[in-house]
């Protein structure tokens, strides 16, 4: 019995094997698999579509005309100006009362581009007009002469001053010999004297005035008045122009650089300063006219010479050219600078030129030949770059094709006359299967 309860132990020194899982055992080895093939089709993309390693050059612009063998005998910097800025003012004082302009619009010339509040000007033409009326009314009555009833009455009134006058003279005589009678006393003849006179006095009075009636005003007092019809005139024509000055003009066709006032400013004719009353309306300069102002070193300005052409770029397109020619010199240098002021005029200005912009003139030896027309860079690269009329240039990792007009050969290699500007990176010595949009890289060292 014992025997047999022994052989119920558990033997727990042997371990049970565990069962294998068949299907574990399958994905295990399907992802290994997975894996290596993803690693290596990785390897082989990156190894067939690895950018191509190519040599670059970077194109420049020849610093002088290599076509026509012209060379730069100076280099100058400075600022491109308006040849004629003009501050457009108002002639009378007086508030805004609506601007119709603003910066960079264009205007012609007799364009409105403001008007000031007039009434004052209007009441002062209204008062220039009455005062012209009434003395050309008068000049009109004194031109007419006096009229019959005028005459008439001064005749009546002289007529009645000579009757009185013998009445005065008969009552004279009659009391002078009753004095001489002594019926009558002196005093009584003196009264009777001096009536007479008086009364002879008032005639010749009255005959002074019919016969001004009778003649009219005098020449001179016409000529006065005439005068004063002048004079009035003329009041009356500035009045009117001082209110036609309320409506601003401009006075040529330009572009609007600055607008320097608002409606409801203050504007005078004379120039106060930043605060306060504005001393003009608006800047305007004609951007088809511009110069570039330089100061040349004393040293070097025995270089040029009167009418000087050269070549203008600016920093800010400095891949477009325009000619230039000397337009004015300074008569005077500048002692503390020790330059001269030299000014060459743009000769085909476009719409990248703004005043004020930094430019560069190279002068050159002979001036270029083509006139009014922009200035094409010169641009020369190796012969091996240019393959069947284009050549290849780095963009955004990728090669580019870019189709080219070659002109004459220089000892530096072949002329370019159209298809780069400059400053591209030109694929030098480019493989012979390499195809337009084939990533690439500049090769290092």
């Amino acid at each position: 019995m014992e025997a047999e309860l022994k052989s119920l132990k558990i033997d727990r020194s042997q371990k049970r094997a565990p069962e294998k899982s068949n299907w574990a055992t399958k994905w295990i080895i399907i992802g290994v698999i997975l894996f290596l093939l993803a690693g290596a089709g990785r390897y082989a993309y990156s190894t067939l579509n690895a950018p191509l390693d190519v040599q670059v050059s970077r194109v420049r612009v020849a610093s002088g005309d290599a076509a026509s063998g012209n060379s730069v005998i100076l280099n100058a910097t400075g600022y491109i100006v308006a040849h004629h800025k003009i501050q457009v003012a108002a002639k009378v004082v007086g508030r805004v009362l609506w601007i119709g302009v603003d910066k960079a619009y264009k205007v012609k010339e007799g364009q409105v581009i403001a008007r000031l509040e007039d009434d004052e000007y209007q009441a002062q033409v209204q008062q220039a007009k009455g005062n012209l009326e009434n003395l050309t009314a008068k000049l009109a009555e004194f031109t007419n002469g006096s009229r019959p009833e005028e005459i008439a009455v001064a005749k009546a009134n002289l007529d009645s001053a000579k009757a009185d006058l013998e009445n005065f003279k008969t009552t004279l005589e009659r009391t002078r010999k009753l004095v001489a009678e002594k019926v009558s006393a002196q005093q009584t003849l003196d009264d009777a004297i001096a009536r007479y006179e008086s009364q002879e006095r008032r005639v010749g009075s009255l005959e002074r005035t019919f016969e001004l009636a009778r003649l009219g005003p005098r020449k001179e007092q016409i000529d006065a008045i005439r005068g004063q019809i002048v004079q009035a005139r003329g009041v009356l024509a500035y009045a009117q122009t001082q209110l036609d000055n309320t409506i601003i003009k401009a006075p040529s066709t330009g572009t609007v650089l600055e607008r320097a006032v608002e409606k409801g400013e203050f504007v005078t004719t004379n120039f106060v300063g930043d605060k306060g009353a504005k001393g003009y309306i608006i800047s305007l300069a004609d951007l088809n006219d511009l110069q570039v102002e330089l100061d040349i070193s004393q040293n070097d300005f025995s270089k040029l010479g009167n009418k000087q052409k050269g070549v203008i770029t600016t920093d800010a397109f400095p891949n477009l050219k325009f000619e230039g020619v000397i337009d004015e010199i300074s008569p005077e240098a500048n002692r503390q600078k020790a330059t001269v002021q030299v000014k060459v005029k743009v000769l085909n200005p476009d719409e990248h030129l703004r005043p004020e912009m930094n430019a560069s003139v190279a002068f050159y030896n002979e001036a270029p030949k083509t006139t009014g027309e922009r200035v094409k860079p010169v641009i020369t690269v190796p012969a091996a770059a240019v393959r069947s009329g284009a050549v290849f240039i780095l963009f955004n990792g990728k090669a580019v094709r870019r189709a080219v007009k070659t002109g004459g050969t220089t000892p530096g290699g072949v002329i370019v006359e159209d298809g780069l500007i400059g400053g591209e990176d030109l694929i030098i010595n480019a493989p012979a299967d390499l195809k337009d949009g084939t990533a690439v890289r500049e090769k290092k060292g």
